[in-house]
């Protein structure tokens, strides 16, 4: 029995639009992670998967560690009973970091993010109003983007991040984070997104192949300019993502790689290949009405993606011998359908998409349906579910 059958099955009379999740193939994928990690721990990315059981699920398969994406998440996260949250992105929220800061538990389990001393400052002025407590941790974000040419014809390759890309800048920070009151400095960051997240077309293999020597040499130089500076190593270099285990994982000095995406295998990691998982999750809507022979139209659907607008963004209709229409797309109501050779479908009949991205199919939904087989085991909710939206 083919993935569709099974789900269609599994979900009969449970009323769409709604979200399921294979839990066989997500634990395959956890362990596909792990082994392409090689030993090195692996960090699960929350916002890849914004359930918190299925966050667990991945922590009791051998995941070391959360990365979140909000501090108001990250506290959710630790007062819910997870340790050990690295926050991935800096935060300028004073109400969050004052939580915090009054927060003994969370001061020891969360490590900020930070690139830039206005963050820094932020935090401190956060941890003197709250008095002592446990130092916080902090990991400084490197810009590991590529830069190719010189002068006016230099390009940059790979996403806008931080603004600290050379050893002198790195240390620099460094410096200031171990002489602030209330801060230590635990580790730094090097995301390689160009290689990390993006699928394999000529062009980007040509980055990638590009990218992968330049961050290792790179994080090699600004790994010893924050020793000297600060006088001894740090204890966590976090690196990569579902893209690049493998080279991020062998990198000089890297303690720890993150995954979220490979979990649920989303329609943008069609056609990377370093990624050998499968997708384990999906939605479902249901038909509505056939408008003309060879066309058919479902409820819902209209679930696209962040980033540049275009194919890319759209949901990946899964049910054979159907597809998208290029007039409408996936729409806010409905989604029309036209027949590609696959069987005829009328009204009642359920039909089945991946979401372009991973974490962003739950912020549609309040519960997920989690099958083994062909049944649905298990109704939990999403971040949305518990009430919980951070942006």
């Amino acid at each position: 029995m083919g993935v569709i059958e099974r789900l269609t099955r599994a979900a009969t009379g449970l009323p769409a639009p709604l979200a399921v999740v294979d839990l066989e193939t997500f634990d395959a994928n956890a362990a596909g992670l792990l082994r392409r990690a090689g030993g090195t721990p692996v960090r699960v990315a929350a916002k890849s998967v914004r359930v918190r059981s299925l966050v667990r699920r991945a922590l009791d398969a051998g995941f070391a560690g959360v990365m979140a994406y909000s501090l108001d998440e990250a506290l959710w996260l630790v007062a819910t009973g997870t340790r050990d949250v690295l926050l991935g992105y800096p935060t300028a929220d004073t109400g969050a970091l004052a939580r915090l800061a009054a927060d003994p538990v969370a001061r020891r389990e969360i490590t900020l993010m930070v690139d830039d001393a206005a963050q820094l400052a932020l935090a401190q002025a956060a941890l003197e109003k709250a008095g002592p407590g446990p130092a916080v941790a902090v990991c400084l974000d490197v810009d590991s983007s590529l830069r190719v040419g010189v002068g006016r014809l230099r390009l940059h390759l790979g996403t806008r991040r931080s603004p600290l890309r050379t050893p002198e800048q790195v240390a620099g920070l460094a410096t200031q984070v171990s002489g602030a009151d209330g801060l230590r400095l635990r580790g730094l960051m090097f995301y390689e997104a160009q290689v990390a997240g993006l699928p394999d077309t000529p062009a980007v293999r040509v980055v990638k192949a590009l990218s992968v020597p330049d961050v290792e040499r790179r994080r090699r130089s600004i790994l010893a300019a924050v020793r000297a500076a600060v006088g001894h190593d740090v204890e966590l270099v976090n690196a990569g993502g579902t893209g690049s285990l493998e080279t991020s994982a062998a990198g000089t000095g890297v303690t720890e790689v993150t995954a979220g995406s490979g979990l649920f295998v989303p329609g943008t990691f069609d056609g990377t290949r370093s990624v050998t998982q499968r997708p384990s999750a999906f939605f479902g809507l249901d038909v509505v009405r056939t408008p003309a022979p060879g066309w058919a139209t479902a409820f819902g659907g209209g679930y696209i993606a962040s980033g540049p607008a275009g194919p890319s963004r759209l949901p990946r209709l899964v049910t054979p011998g159907w597809s998208l229409t290029r007039r409408e797309a996936a729409g806010e109501v409905q989604t029309p359908m036209r027949r590609r050779g696959g069987r005829p479908l009328h009204a009642g009949d359920r039909v089945w998409f991946r979401h372009a991205k991973a974490g962003e199919l739950m912020e549609r939904f309040a519960s997920v349906h989690l099958v083994r087989g062909d049944e649905v085991v298990e109704t939990v909710p999403t971040y949305r579910g518990e009430g919980r939206t951070f942006g």
